[in-house]
């Protein structure tokens, strides 16, 4: 099962992953990224991987 992983101490609060997965990802009033749904199904995993990808700070991890 795919597991989304968040390095809340890594994360600066630029919100490319809400941008690109809003349904999985928000940056919080605290200036850092909400996981909204940490186990998602693997209908998911193109558009999550690509948020991931997209996070300059490398903040994000997808886990099998």
């Amino acid at each position: 099962m795919m597991k989304i992983e968040a390095d809340r101490a890594k994360c600066d609060g630029l919100g490319m992953c809400e941008a690109m997965a809003p349904d999985f990802f928000e940056v919080g009033d605290d200036g850092t990224v909400v996981v909204l749904d940490e186990q998602p199904g693997e209908e998911h995993r193109q558009d999550l991987s690509a948020a991931v990808d997209a996070c300059p700070v490398l903040a994000l991890k997808l886990r099998d």
